[in-house]
């Protein structure tokens, strides 16, 4: 090997094992403020540490680009688990909801959201934080997206809420180091990573999903049916959270409750085993495809294979 060829290479595995470095120092700057998450003294609860796991094992085999979301909510001030940063109290800052899964999902902090840490209407009122107002019922809000008064209105009434006063807030924060025992599973995916997702869920059971896409209240589709049902949901991206917490214009929102967690992370681990896991499915490339006249003539000049006849049908 040249002395050039071998400058490069050491070169680059320099770079490679730089940038695993560099990436594992900013990975300990960015969880430093919540290393004081993890549980004091003793072994950490077997189902928070299986939780952790199914986080970490998500982000490995299905190549997410962004941290699963471990949510949990909670009846009091109380239950906030330590190291959750309280927006108003400790920053002085507000966020909206979608705000919040974003700085979960993309920086690793993890929120502890009350009625006053909160910058947008909707979770507001479908988290069940206020009495749902009058005037929402009657569609005010959904009249700007529906032209028909009757179709607002029954839109209003039933847009998914949970009860008034069950819950007093909620905290928010990366599934593979929550220092709780979460209630849903939020995972932010493209097509495929989705697909691969729903096609783990279905292995044990045949379980297949069924959601209601709505443009609008993503942070409430995201939510709240799965906390009331217990089924894992589909949601779309809104356009508020779209413009203030800035998901990927490919991203759609998969939720799992806890309780079907292990459903899903046993078809993603059976088909990881099975040679069938998210990295295996690619395109299927031509091989001798058909080459444009001029490829053709440059190969007969050069002496080399043409082009096989077609076959016969």
């Amino acid at each position: 090997m040249s002395a050039d060829r071998k400058k490069l290479e050491f070169t680059r595995r320099d770079f490679v094992a730089g940038a695993a470095v560099a990436g594992a120092a900013a990975a300990g700057l960015i969880n430093l403020s919540h290393a004081q998450n993890a549980p004091a003294g003793g072994p950490p609860d077997s189902s928070i540490a299986q939780m952790n796991a199914y986080g970490a094992d998500l982000e490995r085999l299905v190549l997410l680009r962004t941290y699963p979301i471990a949510v949990k909510m909670l009846k009091s001030e109380n239950e906030i688990p330590r190291g959750a940063v309280r927006p108003k109290k400790d920053r002085g800052v507000h966020y909206a909801a979608c705000q919040a899964f974003a700085a979960a999902r993309r920086e690793g902090m993890t929120l502890a959201m009350f009625i006053e840490d909160h910058w947008c209407f909707e979770p507001i009122i479908s988290y069940g934080l206020v009495e749902t107002p009058k005037d929402y019922l009657e569609g005010s809000m959904s009249a700007f997206f529906v032209a028909d008064k009757e179709a607002a209105r029954k839109r209003g009434a039933e847009m998914t809420r949970l009860p008034y006063g069950k819950y007093a807030g909620m905290v928010i924060g990366p599934l593979k180091s929550a220092n709780y025992e979460p209630d849903l599973a939020i995972i932010y995916c493209n097509a495929a990573q989705l697909r691969h997702m729903l096609f783990a869920l279905m292995r044990a059971k045949g379980y297949r999903v069924t959601t209601t896409l709505d443009p609008v209240g993503s942070c409430v589709h995201s939510v709240v049916p799965s906390l009331l049902t217990g089924d894992v949901k589909v949601t779309v991206p809104d356009f508020g959270e779209y413009g203030r917490a800035m998901p990927t214009d490919d991203e759609m929102i998969l939720t799992v409750p806890a309780a079907r967690m292990k459903e899903l992370m046993e078809g993603i681990y059976f088909y990881e085993k099975s040679r069938m896991g998210y990295r295996s499915y690619n395109y299927t490339m031509q091989l001798d495809f058909v080459q444009p006249p001029f490829y053709v003539d440059y190969f007969r000049k050069w002496g080399l294979d043409a082009p096989k006849p077609p076959a016969k049908q």
